[in-house]
């Protein structure tokens, strides 16, 4: 089994990323940020090298949805939230190859638990060998099918209220909102939800665009920065990730 817990933090510095790659580009550099910037983000961004390696053989077994994975820096950062906000039970919406779900899995103590949902088995299949891989497949629960139907589920149950310390959205964008609603039951006050994907390749920018995603990312947007249910923060990092803590 490959090493996860102890590389020096030397060794654990992401690869800078080719400029003529356009598979890991699409995958990693979501903002467009200049090439000899983004190098250096990842350059000075520790990525372990079961988390590289997922990475990369992502962009070979779905190279035409390898974007959709979290970029290095923001995998980083969701490890580095749960480690510093003392997580122990998260619940994932979209998981496609498991790069998030690994990162935060290692982050978990081990007495953690995060569950992962997805619709996609294919990906989860591939998702569910590297938690193996990683040595977190006792932490992590897999549910297969639509995100709202496996909230609904949890929400009907009646014993899940307030269980979750934290949430990662990362599923259909045109449903975040109703996403949004059932997590406030299931994430306990003073935890939090983290949503990915709010800058939307910078398209939430641009009034020119108008598709059901970019517009329901919009409105999103608009409700969260004055909901006050929560203390909020877009943080601009990989495809940009909206932080809401759970205020009551």
């Amino acid at each position: 089994m490959q090493n996860v817990s102890s590389p020096s933090p030397r060794n654990l510095a992401c690869p800078a990323l080719p400029s003529d790659d356009p598979i890991a580009n699409a995958a990693a550099n979501k903002q467009k940020v200049q090439d000899n910037l983004y190098n250096y983000i990842l350059a000075h961004t520790r990525e372990p090298p079961i988390l590289e390696k997922l990475r990369n053989d992502t962009a070979q077994r779905f190279p035409q949805a390898a974007r959709m994975a979290v970029s290095p820096e923001q995998g980083a950062f969701l490890s580095w939230l749960v480690g510093a906000l003392g997580v122990h039970r998260i619940i994932e919406l979209g998981v496609f190859t498991g790069y998030s779900s690994v990162a935060m899995a290692l982050a978990l103590p081990p007495d953690g638990h995060l569950l992962a949902c997805d619709r996609d088995p294919a990906a989860m299949t591939m998702a569910q060998e590297y938690w193996k891989e990683a040595d977190v497949e006792n932490k992590i629960e897999a549910r297969i099918g639509p995100a709202l139907d496996t909230l609904n589920a949890l929400v009907d149950a009646g014993d899940q209220f307030d269980r979750y310390d934290f949430a990662f959205v990362d599923a259909d964008k045109r449903k975040y909102r109703e996403y949004y609603e059932l997590l406030l039951k299931l994430v306990r006050p003073g935890g939090t939800i983290a949503i990915d994907n709010v800058l939307w390749y910078g398209k939430v920018g641009d009034p020119e665009v108008q598709d059901k995603a970019t517009r329901a990312l919009r409105e999103l947007n608009g409700f969260l920065v004055n909901d006050p249910r929560v203390d909020v923060s877009l943080v601009p990092i990989g495809d940009g990730v909206t932080l809401c803590r759970r205020l009551k």
